[in-house]
């Protein structure tokens, strides 16, 4: 009886010892597959999960997945070889709440992915970028723009954001920056009434400045068809010296080179959550903001040199 037993034993051992070979060899096989073939096995298991309903979205919209397999990867390839980006003072985004301020430009606000680029891959941060009524209301990039992370620029959702220890992303200017004449390029637009002033003094959080130059040369807009804009419900109707000459090629951005650079966080703990509602020291704030801002565009702007050399 003793000998059946052990010779129970070493049957189990011989079938657990094959077992763990076969899987070492399953392991191997997989290691072993081509690029492509590891490409299609994710996709399709991508595929799978959206089917199934295996994959996560948070109050605003924002679908983690979707954005690192199908948004980041297109902006990604922009970003490093088509603008070439170099990226400074990444050590001046903080892990917790922050409100990145940024110039805004380049007719297409391509500007923006660089920025969500930049901050995902050399920041290990999403940055929650607060868009105009306007991409909300265009269905495909309003979903889009969800999917990514980003939401409407209200206070209500930018509270919200901050609470969490979020990175929140403004672009002041508005569409005045991003559809200024190249005439005009590198010259800070207006920082409107300083709303993001006031929602990150409520909120107790650092304020970057943020300088992004290259996004100026991409389309530059020699004059603005007004009629043809308001007919359209658009802010402005650019025409490029590659647009509307070229037909759809035109659309295709010049290879211009990108900086971005990051200022040191702009702190605000001496003043307290209701200067919000003084409107002379939100002024001043802006107006403070707006000057770091503009004088980081310079010195950056020097540092790069010519647009594509």
């Amino acid at each position: 009886m003793m000998n059946a037993h052990h010779e129970d034993d070493d049957d189990q051992d011989a079938q657990v010892i094959r077992l763990d070979t076969a899987r070492q060899d399953d392991g191997d096989a997989a290691d072993e597959r081509s690029p492509l073939e590891r490409g299609i096995a994710s996709g399709l298991a991508f595929l799978r999960r959206r089917l199934s309903g295996e994959y996560e979205v948070d109050e605003f919209g924002y679908d983690p997945e979707f954005n690192s397999t199908l948004l980041l990867p297109l902006a990604r390839a922009l970003y490093e070889h088509w603008f070439r980006v170099e990226l400074g003072g990444v050590e001046n985004v903080p892990d917790g709440g922050a409100l990145v301020v940024a110039n805004h430009s380049g007719v297409i606000p391509l500007d923006a992915l660089m920025l969500s680029v930049a901050l995902h891959d050399h920041a290990d941060r999403q940055i929650r970028l607060l868009g105009a009524d306007l991409v909300y209301q265009i269905p495909i990039l309003g979903h889009l723009s969800r999917k990514a992370g980003h939401t409407l620029a209200c206070q209500a959702d930018a509270a919200r954001l901050l609470g969490k220890g979020e990175l929140v992303g403004v672009f002041p200017e508005g569409f005045k920056g991003v559809g200024k004449p190249f005439a005009e390029r590198y010259r800070l637009q207006r920082f409107g009434r300083g709303g993001f002033v006031g929602t990150a003094l409520r909120a107790g959080v650092p304020i970057v400045p943020c300088a992004i130059v290259g996004a100026e040369e991409i389309y530059p807009k020699i004059a603005d068809v007004k009629p043809l804009a308001r007919l359209l419900g658009l802010p402005y109707f650019p025409i490029t010296p590659t647009f509307p000459l070229l037909g759809p090629a035109g659309l295709v951005p010049l290879p211009s080179k990108w900086m971005i650079q990051f200022g040191e966080p702009m702190t605000l703990d001496e003043y307290d959550a209701d200067t919000a509602d003084d409107p002379m020291t939100v002024f001043d704030i802006t107006d403070h903001v707006r000057e770091n801002v503009q004088q980081m565009l310079y010195e950056t702007l020097l540092r790069r040199g010519p647009a594509f050399l």
